[in-house]
């Protein structure tokens, strides 16, 4: 078989791309060596985890906050086995989704390996033994990224785990001992600290979420603790071991005292890291650097002409979203068009309760490159809404050009900002002025005026509500 695109992946990149590269007239093939669609984002990942962390999150909230709200329930008990059943259901529903999308856009599916014979020509390797070869006119690499480890930690995905089998315990561990205070880390923590087990977080730099804005990772750190969850920052982890049910994980401290935590299990969540094995990318000469990720240019073409790669395989974030873009700028591409992505505004989010979330630069990257600013700050408590609902904390911080008060950098804590902060990415992709969405008419009461009082606080400095 001859197409015109041969996507390899089918995570929120590949499909994404070849969608659009169907719907640009293409012929277009897919191919994915799991069983299911959807990469590790519908199937270990984003799908899976949001299922978890808003069960545990209903738990949670009739344990804690129904008596505040006058509703008085039986001692609330959970069914672990349902709530990870219903994780599975909605997991099979979306990734059944994608099915029907690829046959609704006459994409051709083949399953197994997808490896390279040469420039034009993908090898289908199946798990029945057997295999096929196809050609396409383009290849888009988009085989996605797989969990980092530490190189003398054993995962044996009973107790010294990854995400993926994080998502799929038989139990609430009794004590999670968590390496990594990163996204992945942090969200896994809630879920199961919300059901009941201790949770420590022990993460080599001095703050958690060390990639976002300091004001955010010392709110969320200061409300994580409030639920009780544990933290031991710079700490630099030497050791993990295992005897039968019991976990020990060696670290030292910022004073380079041996330092040991002991618990049942243990989620590795240290990063990820580019999955290329198998795609015989030495056939070609396809070009990774020292990160094992694909060489790619502006275009995501790599020094390959006809081979493009997209998604968590090339540098940059490791984000669904940020991976779709991509592959919707590589099929647009090859169609002819002119499309482009501002990697500046892509959003970063943690689906913890309260939640962050953030776009553009940080108050530390603006120092770094010397660029004047100022910075308007409100707290969700000050809002209507939050009182009402009882989500009381978080804020909104604006920061804006110091000249030219355009918005450079919006961070956020608090109830739906993974939501929220699209208001911001839309003003900022528009080039706004901090006046601009300061005059902008919010609705009341609404989570989302702390943006427009935050916006006004760093263009005059005068929030209204505070």
């Amino acid at each position: 078989m001859k197409y015109d695109i041969i996507v390899i992946g089918s995570g929120p990149g590949g499909y994404i791309s070849a969608i659009r590269s169907s719907q640009l007239g293409k012929k277009v093939a897919i191919i994915e060596k799991y069983s299911t669609l959807g990469g590790t984002c519908l199937n270990v990942g984003c799908i899976p985890s949001k299922a978890l962390l808003d069960s545990s999150h209903h738990f949670y909230d009739a344990v804690h906050h129904f008596e505040e709200h006058g509703i008085s329930v039986e001692k609330p008990s959970f069914d672990f086995s349902k709530m990870v059943a219903r994780k599975a259901k909605v997991v099979e529903t979306t990734t059944g989704g994608i099915t029907y999308l690829m046959d609704k856009n006459n994409i051709d599916i083949y399953e197994g390996l997808g490896s390279f014979e040469d420039a034009t020509h993908v090898k289908v390797s199946k798990n029945d033994g057997s295999s096929e070869i196809i050609e396409g006119t383009n290849i888009i690499i988009a085989t996605g990224s797989k969990p980092s480890s530490l190189p003398f930690i054993n995962i044996d995905k009973d107790r010294i785990i990854t995400s993926t089998e994080a998502l799929k315990l038989k139990e609430v561990p009794k004590h999670l001992l968590v390496i990594g205070g990163g996204v992945i880390g942090l969200e896994l923590g809630s879920v199961y600290k919300r059901l009941g087990a201790e949770v420590t977080v022990i993460e080599y730099m001095d703050k958690i979420v060390p990639g976002m804005d300091a004001d955010v990772s010392k709110e969320l750190q200061k409300v994580f603790k409030k639920q009780g969850i544990k933290f031991a920052t710079s700490h630099k982890v030497n050791a993990v071991e295992r005897n039968g049910d019991h976990i020990v994980v060696k670290a030292t401290d910022k004073k380079d005292r041996e330092i040991e935590f002991s618990g049942d299990y243990c989620l590795v969540s240290v990063g990820r890291k580019a999955y290329t094995e198998g795609l015989s990318l030495e056939k070609v000469g396809v070009e990774v650097n020292e990160r094992g990720q694909v060489n790619v240019n502006d275009h995501l073409q790599t020094n390959i002409k006809n081979v493009y790669a997209i998604g968590d395989v090339v540098k940059g974030a490791m984000l669904a979203h940020k991976a779709e873009e991509e592959g919707v700028v590589v099929a647009e591409f090859l169609a002819g068009e002119k499309p482009h992505i501002n990697y500046n505004l892509i959003p970063g989010i943690v689906y913890t309760w309260p939640e962050a979330a953030a776009v553009g630069k940080t108050e530390q990257e603006l120092k770094e490159a010397k660029i004047e600013y100022k910075a308007g700050k409100f707290s969700m408590r000050a809002l209507g809404r939050s009182r009402a609902s009882g989500d009381l904390d978080g804020f909104v911080k604006v920061l804006a050009d110091k000249k030219t008060d355009e918005i450079l950098g919006v961070h956020m804590v608090g109830a739906r900002v993974a939501d929220l902060i699209m208001e911001a990415a839309v003003a900022m992709e528009y080039r706004a002025s901090a006046e601009d969405l300061a005059r902008i008419c919010h609705g009341h009461p609404t989570y989302s005026e702390a943006v427009k009082e935050a916006a006004k606080a760093a263009w005059d400095g005068k929030a209204l509500n505070a």
